[in-house]
């Protein structure tokens, strides 16, 4: 035993380690604030050790851009260097205070961007499949692959992403990635917190951007289009020759008469109280028009139809009013399908004995899924069945993110707006 307690002593000494029982305190004492913010520093390639992002603090009060620790991506996950993200109404909720969620929080959660590094004991399958340099799209429903909803399929169902990430603004070890960079203080992420110049996101919520898609135009693909394709594919399981009408043509609506069209609708009816969005929805395919400020949107669906209704009506609005439209828009049998996310405790009514008798389904859809769904839609834009440039109606910097929110809740965004990020 003195031998072998000698031979312990001399290998310390040589390593400059403390003594024994003083290095196995070390292992197991909490790290102090200070060496938690310098551990969790580091640098990407040779690049910088920290970055930019947006900061929404309280509903209500701008965004700031601060400065952050460069986030760090854990196992199975991907660091992006974020090229672009788009606006999306579901941030402008949260900046209201309509629908609560973690503060300090960044938000975006429609990005593109390049691979810059994987996380440590990442599975070799993906780092091959989403090598360094690989464009990428995100999808903003990040699945965890894992609970009983994804096992089934259905990922847009995932436990963890909605009892960690829309709950708490974590990633599924209960953690966030974000920390500024002065006082190491915590930020959570809304899915991946896309309006930063990096990101973090799980590689089961990416999927390769070909190098003929522009980045810019192509963020839109993780939410506006990705939404409208789960809407179709899995809530509407629209067949050819169905027709559709679509209430609200912002970025999520325009987006959904052309994922119709592209799955051989009939009759497209794009219904808004603005002409101007009326009139870009006929560019993007919309058969018909109704301009609900000065028309009765269901008679005139009707008469459209030869009196019958729709077979599919899309809600993109999240609104009493509209909820009420798209339910009575609908022939007998056919299908409301709501994906417009409304303030908290908003509801909407329906006319039960219709329901009843007539068999109209009233169904939810929250986006699609991720692994099965994003390839697809990205395939759509790069076949120019998705004519992503037309839906894209404006470009921001990065400093003017304030600005387009604005906009966006002025309903002065025709389609859908993108902010360019990083070069």
């Amino acid at each position: 035993m003195a031998f072998l307690s000698s031979c312990r002593s001399l290998l310390r000494r040589r390593q400059n380690l403390p003594p024994f029982p003083a290095y196995c305190r070390s292992l197991c004492t909490p790290a102090s604030t200070e060496e938690k913010i310098n551990a969790s520093g580091y640098h990407v390639g040779g690049g910088p050790s920290f970055m930019r992002g947006t900061v929404f603090w309280e509903p209500n009060k701008p965004l700031t851009i601060e400065e952050f620790q460069m986030p760090r991506p854990k196992a199975g996950e991907l660091l992006i260097k974020t090229k672009a993200c788009g606006v999306c109404h579901s941030d402008l909720h949260v900046l209201k205070g309509e629908l609560p969620f973690a503060t300090p929080c960044v938000l975006g959660h429609e990005i593109t961007g390049e691979v810059v590094e994987h996380g440590a004991h990442t599975d070799a399958g993906i780092t091959k499949r989403f090598p360094i340099g690989s464009h990428v799209v995100g999808a903003f429903i990040m699945p965890c692959g894992n609970c009983f909803f994804c096992v089934k399929g259905q990922e847009d169902l995932c436990e963890a992403f909605f009892a960690l990430n829309r709950a708490k603004g974590t990633l599924y070890d209960g953690q966030t990635r974000l920390f500024l960079r002065n006082s190491g203080k915590p930020v959570y992420m809304y899915s991946m917190g896309g309006l930063a110049e990096y990101c973090v996101i799980p590689a089961n919520a990416v999927a390769i951007l070909p190098n003929s898609l522009p980045y810019s135009e192509s963020a839109i693909l993780g939410c506006a289009v990705f939404t409208a394709y789960g809407a179709m594919r899995h809530a509407a399981e629209m067949r050819a020759g169905d027709s559709v009408a679509v209430i609200g043509v912002g970025g999520v609506g325009s987006s959904c008469l052309q994922i119709a069209r592209a799955f051989g609708a009939a009759e497209v009816i794009a219904v808004d109280v603005r002409d101007e969005k009326l009139s870009n929805a006929r560019e993007l395919g919309a058969t018909h028009t109704v301009n609900a400020s000065t028309e009765d949107v269901v008679e005139r669906i009707k008469e459209i139809t030869g009196g019958m209704g729709v077979d599919v009506a899309v809600e993109a609005l999240g609104k009493p009013s509209t909820f009420v439209q798209c339910t009575k828009a609908v022939r007998d049998g056919g299908k409301a399908v709501m994906i417009g996310l409304a303030p908290t405790n908003v509801v909407g009514e329906i006319d039960i004995t219709r329901l009843v008798r007539r068999q109209v389904k009233i169904i939810g859809s929250y986006g699609a899924r991720a692994r099965q769904d994003l390839p697809q839609v990205v395939k759509l834009a790069q076949t120019g069945i998705f004519n992503l440039q037309n839906t894209v109606s404006r470009k921001c910097r990065f400093e003017e993110a304030n600005d387009a929110y604005k906009d966006l809740d002025q309903g002065k965004i025709l389609g859908r707006a993108v902010i360019e990020i990083t070069e």
